[in-house]
């Protein structure tokens, strides 16, 4: 029955109200205000994750202004590509983006770091600033605290949306909602797939895709290897924009180019920009006013009209941020490191590095072989690792010793006959383990670790590897691309065979990114060498420096410089880095890179120098260990050419 309106209670007033105020919220429009302008008025940084906490200015970094602005809900722009320098202001413009959308533009947002690790220490460092510094945004998000906030450390609650983090190394949480709003941070360091899913990024823009028009993609990253870089490839794939800046002197926009900053050697006060137009010195006094006159211009045509893409330099970082005497402090440093001209053209510069990969000439390596005792440690070895790579017919294994630096020498070269399905050819592969190499120095060194290939007869090297244990043994797979930050992860647990059963999670996997490995040792060979003279007075040989002793043979050295790495097209029309056979064998440059990745998993590239001097005390005393001899009938030491074969009793015929 219905009531006159006199004799209805308040209570229900006030839902009939709150029931219209949420429909007429829900109606509302985006707003017409701007992620720039609504970071001007309502963002503060915290002193937890910035250098000049405060207000947010955009006027600090104006070459940001337009790239925030591309994330509106007003700009027609749904995918923005953002190639840049490190610390440029690139991951602050993506936390105005989420703030925006928390107070202004709700809805379902998904924000990918690298790993899930790094995620984690965004919440911490970044997103948990931005909420708590921030009142407009505070007001929505709940205290992590309070009872059921659905505020935890990657999910963050708040009216009309959800804010989740995740890693690109977990398809789980790629696929864990649609989202209307992406913001991909450094996708360079993505892995190639997540969870052997597919590519992190087209998994994460799959969640977008039924919000259409009305999404927004904001991908962001220092580039890394000419041919690998995903965000060279969507940078390329836009319109390309670059901010153009004026000359005090003659007003001629153009944007700041590495090759047009000019100083005298070793005098950084002597740094200026020289115009293009003019030829006339800019000082850096000068960089203030050009950032503020400065605009955004597209150097290239798309067929996307809803992908734009920004480049910057850190040419432009702001006056108290990185100088261009810092600039060119930096470049000088690094002269003659590939290792520090990649880090500066790509944090710097915000370039791609291009990778070197032409096969040295192999008779040149077979002309510079070194002499010394056969079967034994040279004095600058400190520790043993050994490759082992499976075929179908025989097991390859190098033995490598590594000094200082990533100094290595080639110790020993063995082949053990039989197939993989044959138990006596692990138990001579076991029995290689328990060998020593006399050192120079007196004392018996045994493989520290033995990285062993998993690409044939997987579960055969599976079981093996787990009988051994986890002390000596890794087993590895090898994938294609790069990553020089972590060349090598795991390991994972993987299904091991044991007596015709199934073992769940019953081996140790390692994943090895071989071409980084493999770029290394090219560039470890075409290192100068001192001259005889320059030895007899003390120099050193450069860290990284390969030694091949007498014994290695041509054929093994052609297996060695195996593969180059060329630049080929996808069906798609992008450019990507191979490595490439020149020859069929290559067993050679692939236990050296199974080696390699063993000295990373003993810490080889993390030891303090404290470790580095306990290992040479330790060899310094001659009566540690005695030498001990190979047992008869296995393994041939004698001066030879050919390699070194462990027959098995059934094959001495």
């Amino acid at each position: 029955m219905n009531l006159p309106i006199s004799s209805r209670s308040s209570a229900e007033f006030d839902g009939a109200e709150q029931i219209l105020a949420a429909w007429c919220d829900g109606m509302r429009p985006d707003p017409l205000l701007t992620v720039s302008q609504w970071a001007d008025q309502h963002r503060m940084l915290s002193s937890r994750a910035s250098a000049e906490p405060g207000r947010y200015r955009t006027a600090r970094t104006p070459y940001m202004g337009d790239i925030m602005d591309a994330l509106s809900p007003t700009s027609p722009v749904q995918r923005v590509v953002f190639m840049k320098a490190a610390q440029v202001g690139a991951t602050e413009a993506g936390c105005c983006f989420i703030g925006f959308v928390i107070h202004h533009a709700p809805g379902p947002m998904l924000c990918v770091q690298p790993t899930v690790e790094m995620a984690k220490r965004a919440s911490r460092q970044r997103i948990d600033p931005l909420i708590d510094e921030s009142p407009a945004i505070r007001e929505r998000v709940k205290p992590a605290r309070s009872r059921d906030a659905g505020n935890t450390m990657l999910s963050k609650d708040f009216p009309g949306g959800t804010l989740v983090l995740t890693g690109a190394n977990s398809a789980v949480g790629l696929r864990s909602m649609p989202a209307r709003y992406l913001f991909l941070d450094e996708v360079d360091a993505y892995p190639a797939s997540a969870d052997e899913e597919g590519d992190p990024v087209a998994l994460a823009e799959a969640r977008s895709l039924t919000f259409a028009h009305r999404r927004k993609v904001f991908l962001a990253s220092t580039p890394t290897i000419r041919g690998m870089s995903r965000i060279e490839r969507e940078f390329e794939a836009s319109d390309q924009r670059r901010f153009f800046v004026p000359c005090p002197h003659c007003g001629a926009m153009q944007w700041l180019k590495f090759d047009r900053l000019r100083w005298d050697k070793g005098q950084y006060g002597t740094v200026r920009y020289v115009c293009e137009v003019c030829d006339q010195d800019i000082g850096e006094h000068h960089k203030a006013a050009m950032l503020a006159a400065g605009q955004w211009r597209a150097t290239a045509t798309t067929t996307d009209p809803t992908l734009v893409g920004f480049h910057i330099s850190a040419l432009y970082s702001p006056p108290g941020w990185q100088s261009w005497r810092e600039i060119a402090r930096l470049w000088e440093a690094a002269q003659g490191n590939d290792d520090a001209l990649r880090v500066f053209r790509n944090t710097v510069l915000g370039e791609t590095w291009v990778e070197t990969g032409d096969a040295p000439d192999w008779q040149r390596l077979y002309d510079r072989r070194e002499t010394w005792a056969n079967g034994t440690v040279p004095a600058g070895g400190l520790f043993l690792t050994a490759g082992a790579d499976v075929q179908k017919d025989r097991i390859e294994i190098d033995v490598w010793a590594w000094g200082r630096g990533l100094e290595s020498w080639l110790v020993d070269h063995m082949v053990i006959d039989g197939g993989p399905e044959k138990a006596e050819t692990w138990a001579a592969l076991e029995d290689v383990l328990g060998r020593t190499w006399p050192h120079a120095s007196g004392v018996g060194l045994k493989i520290a670790r033995l990285a062993v290939d998993t690409g044939y007869e997987t579960s055969a090297v599976y079981t093996w590897g787990r009988k051994m244990g986890v002390g000596q043994v890794s087993p590895v797979k090898g994938v294609e691309g790069f990553n020089r930050a972590s060349p090598v992860s795991g390991p994972t647990l993987v299904d091991a065979t044991e007596g015709g059963k199934k073992i769940r999670r019953g081996a140790k996997l390692w994943t090895v990114a071989v071409s980084t490995f493999k770029s290394e040792t090219y560039r470890f060979l075409r290192l100068d060498r001192p001259t005889d003279e320059e030895l007899a007075e003390g120099l050193r040989f450069p860290a990284g420096t390969v030694h091949l002793p007498s014994w290695a043979d041509s054929e093994w050295c052609k297996q060695f410089v195996a593969e180059q790495l060329v630049t080929v097209k996808n069906r798609r029309g992008f450019s990507k880095l191979e490595w490439q056979k020149l020859r069929e064998r290559n067993e050679a440059l692939d236990c050296r890179v199974y080696a390699r990745a063993a000295s990373w998993i003993v810490g080889a590239d993390r030891w303090p120098e404290s470790k580095w001097r306990d290992l040479e005390a330790q060899l310094a005393i001659s009566d540690l260990a005695q030498t001990e001899e190979p047992q008869a009938g296995q393994i041939r030491r004698t001066p030879t050419r050919r390699a070194r074969r462990v027959f098995h009793s059934s094959y001495m015929g």
